[in-house]
């Protein structure tokens, strides 16, 4: 991480300290327990002291750079269930027509290959798996860094695979030599990657000093936050008010922005913000998209079952106490 960077988020971390140290009824030991478990959080994408560089570079593969290999959106590699790590295979264990440049971390590139490349008989003990399947596996610390390469790769790959033709003519696309994007030599026209803005909502209850936790009809199965997309001509914090509105029935205000995060499984954006009920704190839960939405105490949290996401972070902040 750059010096600049280091600097800036010591000096965040130390006004954040203080605001919380001088919060109503935070005594010296809630302030320490709080900081125990918020600097024991680590977002998917927080891989420091490692760094990511994802700028455009058409570089050329080396025997040794890591081949990531995609078929039907799962990804080939070796889980060590012993050092609980991701192993890659590398560009030398196969023969493939020019590899894709994607990213790089720290000193080690990352190339794509074709979906239909031929597996070497000698990787017998690499399979396939779902970002969401290396997700729920335990991982050593060291292993979060694979981790984030493996959603990194997911979304470009996603995007690559979803974007063979051109929506306006139908001519087949070809990569662009000058920057990352897809061009179409018919008519001209330009695709960029897929990035889908969304919200996460910390709502929060003042006078009981409660968060609002909610849990989805289908699919993830665990406590979440209030979420949704960002719709065409409205603000972040519009989005915030509507999908609070439409998901449980509440009006909200100060709407003060949190934090970030790249979240690659859907291709999205996700910006979190915490507010407060205004008014009636009556929720009218959305049945089709909800089956739980709840006033949650803090001692009452029930925490994600790891770190990765944005939402965990928020209800994590919440339940240690913190005056977000």
């Amino acid at each position: 991480m750059p010096e600049t960077d280091l600097f800036w988020n010591y000096k965040w971390s130390c006004k954040r300290v203080g605001e919380l140290y001088r919060a109503p009824g935070l005594n010296f030991y809630d302030l320490i327990k709080f900081i125990k478990i918020y600097y024991s959080s680590y977002m998917i994408q927080d891989i420091a002291p490692s760094i990511f560089y994802n700028h455009f570079v058409d570089n050329i593969a080396a025997a040794d750079d890591i081949a990531l290999h995609f078929f039907e959106g799962k990804i080939f590699c070796l889980y060590d269930e012993k050092k609980q790590v991701i192993l890659f295979p590398k560009i030398k264990n196969f023969v493939s027509e020019k590899p894709l440049y994607l990213f790089s971390i720290d000193n080690q590139k990352y190339f794509l290959l074709s979906e239909n490349v031929e597996v070497p008989a000698d990787l017998s003990d690499f399979s396939f798996y779902t970002p969401r399947q290396l997700r729920d596996l335990p991982l050593a610390p060291d292993a979060k860094v694979s981790l984030f390469a493996v959603f990194s790769a997911y979304h470009l790959w996603k995007w690559y695979d979803d974007n063979k033709f051109c929506g306006h003519c139908g001519h087949p696309l070809e990569l662009d030599s000058a920057e990352r994007a897809l061009c179409c030599p018919a008519c001209k026209s330009k695709i960029y990657p897929r990035i889908n803005p969304a919200v996460i909502i910390g709502i929060l209850n003042q006078k009981k000093d409660k968060i609002l936790i909610t849990k989805y009809r289908t699919g993830y199965a665990h406590s979440a936050l209030v979420a949704g997309f960002t719709e065409f001509g409205e603000t972040l914090e519009q989005t915030v008010e509507r999908e609070v509105m439409e998901e449980v029935g509440l009006k909200v205000k100060n709407i003060r922005y949190y934090k970030s995060q790249p979240w690659a499984l859907a291709q999205d954006l996700l910006a979190g913000f915490f507010c407060e009920v205004d008014g009636d704190d009556k929720i009218k839960m959305d049945e089709g998209e909800l089956k739980y939405a709840e006033w949650v105490s803090r001692d009452a949290v029930e925490l994600q079952p790891n770190d990765y996401s944005l939402t965990n972070e928020m209800m994590k902040l919440f339940k240690a106490g913190a005056a977000v």
